[in-house]
Formats: structure tokens, sequence, C-alpha cells
């Protein structure tokens, strides 16, 4: 993902009205992303602690989502929809996102179990344990983050009116 400005990535929200994208506080690290290694970037408020953000790069234009946590209530695990990681319960939440345009000023809105904390692209970097006498592939890792580079885009792509 290219290095994005926070000017850049508050232009890129498109199911959130102006007055809100003017509230949204910035994460503390923005300026340490490690954008070359990130497949998208993604942060939970800090002062808004129920609502998250997720911004892609598709065809060079970053494109980004606010979304909102349940609270994590779960006592059992949950599997991210995301990076299909096997959480936890309370490390598994359900987002809501606001559809963009008219549908989302209706009040539709489109809504997954993400990870708590929004680090997909760390969690699908973690590879697996070893049973005994296995040979680790690095194709794994790559299928896992393939799949979540998709399932992103596609979360995006349905709150956005576009799948």
């Amino acid at each position: 993902m290219r290095a994005l400005t926070e000017a850049e990535i508050r232009a890129s929200f498109r199911n959130a009205e102006a007055d809100d994208v003017e509230q949204i506080v910035m994460p503390d690290d923005l300026l340490l992303a490690e954008w070359d290694y990130l497949d998208f970037f993604a942060w939970r408020d800090p002062i808004a602690a129920k609502n998250g953000y997720i911004v892609i790069e598709r065809d060079g234009e970053a494109v980004g989502i606010v979304l909102r946590a349940s609270d994590p209530t779960r006592a059992r695990s949950g599997m991210c929809n995301l990076c299909h990681t096997m959480q936890p319960g309370n490390r598994v939440a359900l987002f809501a996102a606001r559809r963009g345009g008219e549908a989302g000023r209706k009040g539709s809105t489109v809504g997954t179990y993400i990870c708590v904390d929004l680090s997909c692209h760390e969690s699908v970097r973690l590879a697996p344990p070893l049973a005994p006498n296995e040979i680790r592939e690095e194709r794994h890792v790559d299928r896992r983050l393939d799949g979540t580079h998709r399932r992103v885009h596609g979360f995006v792509a349905a709150v956005l009116g576009e799948a």
C-alpha cells in the first residue's frame, strides 16, 4: 500500500458525511505506519471506542469506510470473516458499516465479524504452529494474504454497493 497523508485518508471515506469525517481521530502512530508492509490500513478510534476505520487502495486510489463495532460478548471462540483467523470470543466483534450513498442515508448497513483490534494484516502473517515432522510452506501465508486482500476488498465493495 502506498503511503497516505491524513488529508488523503480523510478524503477517502465513502460512507460518512463531511461533518463525521472531520470528527475522526487519526491513530497516534500514523506517521510510523509501515505502508509497504500493509495490505490495508485499519484502526480503532481512541476516543469513540466503538468506531473503526478501514482504508484500502484500489486502482491507485484510497477508499475508506467507517465501521461501528458491537460489544464483543461472545463466550466462545469466533472467526474473523476478513482474515479467517480463529480468536477467543472477546477478540471478534460484529462490525457494521453504513452503506455509501443514498442507501446509507436511509439507514442501510452491511455487517461482518472482524478482529476487535482490526489487526487482520498482522494475524494473517502469523504462521500456524508446526506439528511434529511438518514442513512450513511460505505459500500458506501467501494464500492467507491473498484471501484477506480479496475479502477486505469485497467487504468494502459491498458497503459501497458495488458487489
